[in-house]
């Protein structure tokens, strides 16, 4: 599996790093790399940013395949819930991933992406207790004394 486990990490450490355009790229050659008769080869559906690879199957799954049906809670308030879409819960396996090994994680992009949401959900429901979440806003107007 270390083929698959590999192709993975490479995916999620330098292939995250380009832009939309660049991901059209990557997909391209490292597919090409990997070959016609790989045996952990992505499946011809999709991107290689669309898998997940499966320690238990032993092969790529697709990322919504990786969660539960979801549900909404007809008690929940409107503002109460996070319908999980498919960037969110990349992002949230790929931090979880980080932080349960101890490594730190930065989260930099555009407002309004749900960046802060997903942490919060992810740290307050997702992960063991002795996590905690501990938000820090900063503006324009932030100074490194204020941090």
């Amino acid at each position: 599996m270390i083929e698959g486990i590999f192709t993975f990490c490479l995916v999620w450490s330098v292939g995250c790093t380009t832009t939309p355009e660049g991901r059209v790229k990557f997909n391209i050659k490292l597919r090409d790399l990997m070959g016609k008769d790989n045996k952990y080869k992505f499946p011809s559906q999709g991107t290689c940013y669309d898998y997940k690879f499966s320690t238990e199957k032993k092969e790529w799954v697709y990322w919504t395949e990786t969660i539960n049906e979801f549900v909404i809670d007809h008690k929940a308030q409107y503002n109460e819930i996070i319908v999980p879409t498919f960037d969110s819960i990349r992002m949230k396996f790929v931090k979880g991933t980080l932080l349960k090994n101890k490594k730190h994680v930065l989260s930099p992009g555009p407002t309004g992406t749900g960046k802060t949401v997903n942490i919060a959900n992810l740290i307050n429901l997702e992960m063991p207790e002795e996590f905690s979440n501990v938000p820090l806003t900063f503006s324009a107007q932030t100074s490194a004394n204020q941090t």
